[in-house]
Order: C-alpha cells, then sequence, then structure tokens
C-alpha cells in the first residue's frame, strides 16, 4: 500500500482521483483549502480508514512529518477563467509558491511526484493539433496569463528539480476535462451550457461559436493520469486528453437536443486571449501509456447533465 498526497482532492479531478487511489488499495492525504474544491465531492470517502482529509492551502508549507509519503498529485490550482481570475496574484502564488512547496515535500520524502499542467500552456496555438513539443502562443499580459504562464512556470519548476535534485516527477497536459462534480457556475463551457440548458436560460456563445474544443471525460483524464504516474521511467510530459473536436456551436446544440430544453442561442463578444481552436496530439500517450480515452461525447455529457440534474 502507497501513501498518496491529493492536492486539490476535493476537487473535481481530484475527488474522482482519490476515489481510483482508494480502489485501486492505496491510502489518500487529500489536501484542499476548498476555493473550489467541494466537501460533498468527498463526502463519500470520510469512512474509508485509508482516506484522510487536511484543509490547508499549498500557497503556505505542508509538513507530513508523521507519514511516510511515497506519491504526490499537485492538483491544487483554480482551472476556470472566472476562478483564476477572480484573484490572479494567488493563482500565480499557487504555481509557484504552492509548487515549490510541494516540490520540497517531495524532497524530503524521496516522493514521486506529479504536476497537473494544461493545454493553456499552448496559448490560442499556431500547430493544431498541439503537440508536446510545441512551445505555444501565450500573451504574458493577458488576463489568463496568471494560469497560463504560472502553469508554464510550474512546469520549469517540476523540470529543474529533476535535474537539480533526482527529483522523480511527472508531467501531464490535460485538455478541458468535463463530468459529474464540476463547480456550478464556474464559467466552464460544459457546465454552463448544461445548466443554461436545463434552467430554460439563453445559452450563451461567445464569439461566432465557431471555435472549437476537445472534451475528455474525467473518467478517461485520471485513469490516464494514474497511469503515467505509476510508469517505471516516462516522466512527460504528456497530453491527455480526447481527440475529437468540436465547435462550441455544435456542443450548445448537442446540449439542447439532450436536455429537450427551449434554450436559444445569444451570442457575446469572445474574451480577450480565448483560444480559438485546441485539440491534443495523443500519439505520445498511447505509445508510451497504452492509453486513449474510451467515453464518447454523448455519454459523457448524459452523465453531466444527470448530475447537474440532481443538484438543481
Amino acid at each position: 500500500m502507497k501513501t498518496v498526497v491529493v492536492t486539490g482532492g476535493a476537487g473535481f479531478i481530484g475527488s474522482f482521483l482519490c476515489e481510483k487511489l482508494l480502489d485501486e488499495g492505496e491510502k489518500v492525504i487529500c489536501v484542499d483549502n476548498l476555493f473550489t474544491g467541494q466537501k460533498r465531492n468527498i463526502n463519500h470517502l470520510l469512512k474509508n480508514k485509508n482516506f484522510k482529509f487536511i484543509h490547508h492551502d499549498i500557497i503556505d508549507p505542508l509538513f507530513l512529518d508523521d507519514e511516510v509519503i511515497d506519491q504526490i498529485y499537485n492538483l491544487a490550482c483554480p482551472a476556470s477563467p472566472v476562478h483564476y481570475q477572480k484573484n490572479a496574484v494567488r493563482t500565480t502564488k499557487a504555481n509557484t509558491l504552492g509548487v515549490i512547496n510541494m516540490l520540497g515535500l517531495a524532497k524530503r520524502h524521496q516522493a514521486r511526484i506529479m504536476q497537473f499542467s494544461t493545454s493553456e500552456i499552448y496559448g490560442d496555438p499556431l500547430e493544431h493539433p498541439q503537440k508536446e513539443t510545441y512551445r505555444g502562443n501565450v500573451d504574458c499580459r493577458s488576463p489568463r496569463a496568471c494560469y497560463e504562464e504560472g502553469k508554464r512556470v510550474a512546469e520549469t519548476l517540476f523540470t529543474d528539480y529533476h535535474r537539480q535534485h533526482s527529483l522523480e516527477i511527472k508531467i501531464v497536459r490535460i485538455f478541458n476535462t468535463y463530468g459529474p462534480r464540476m463547480f456550478k457556475d464556474d464559467g466552464r463551457v460544459v457546465s454552463n451550457f448544461v445548466l443554461q440548458a436545463l434552467r430554460g436560460e439563453p445559452i450563451t456563445i461567445y464569439g461566432d461559436g465557431l471555435q472549437t474544443r476537445s472534451f475528455c471525460y474525467v473518467t478517461d483524464q485520471v485513469d490516464g493520469d494514474y497511469k503515467l504516474m505509476n510508469h517505471p521511467t516516462f516522466t512527460g510530459p504528456v497530453n491527455i486528453g480526447n481527440p475529437n473536436e468540436i465547435t462550441i456551436k455544435e456542443l450548445a446544440e448537442k446540449i439542447i437536443e439532450m436536455t429537450d430544453s427551449k434554450s436559444k442561442l445569444i451570442y457575446k463578444d469572445l474574451p480577450e486571449g480565448d483560444p480559438t481552436r485546441r485539440k491534443p496530439d495523443i500519439s505520445l500517450a498511447k505509445k508510451m501509456l497504452n492509453w486513449e480515452p474510451t467515453t464518447d461525447l454523448e455519454t459523457g455529457l448524459q452523465k453531466t447533465i444527470d448530475y447537474f440534474k440532481s443538484i438543481l
């Protein structure tokens, strides 16, 4: 049995990861400041003797000297534009000071550590689809830069700790994950569209709706993350996402149909820095991890719709 720390473990992806690790027979220490994480995401895990919750913000150092830590998954950072722009400086701190604190914890315990990076490091990409070798097209002064550049610096810190201290690292770049337990009204396109459709409200599309995204269901995402963490030699970075591309307008129309909603589409200006295309090249994940997504969009959306119906 390994002892595994999951920062951001009460969040959307983090809570599914905690479940996965417990199912694999690991002991899990979930660390979350509950800024975007929600206690209800992990309430069903609290009675498990192999699960422990610590309320903590990784911007402050974390000491677990009474534990022997084997692995650390670092997800602690707001991931939606609404949340990461609400306090941009704190988002940057999570990706710098927080990351340094987690790397220090890994170094003290000689633990393997994974950074949850993001497709946002590619910015508004000039390469399509995006390979791990692409260096990105990011504006360091945009409203999104606290997250985009923060995650880029985090990858630098991980790589330098690996070079300088021989720390075992893993870097995963995730693409538009969706599913149950997404934070309500967080500005992400799937949750926004589903909630607006269920409420019968107009569905808000920014820009002309022809910009594209690729959506990966959360359990597929977590399976890829777990495979990377437990690969004996491969460090990444590696794209984990679904390469099936869809326009935002097509997504809205699909959700209206699946919810039998009367919602109409309305259009607003595209936010500054919003990427026009996003699609992962997952050749490396297939080759190194024998991983690819298995959940089709309709199946994943139905599970997501059912979840939001249950909490409205």
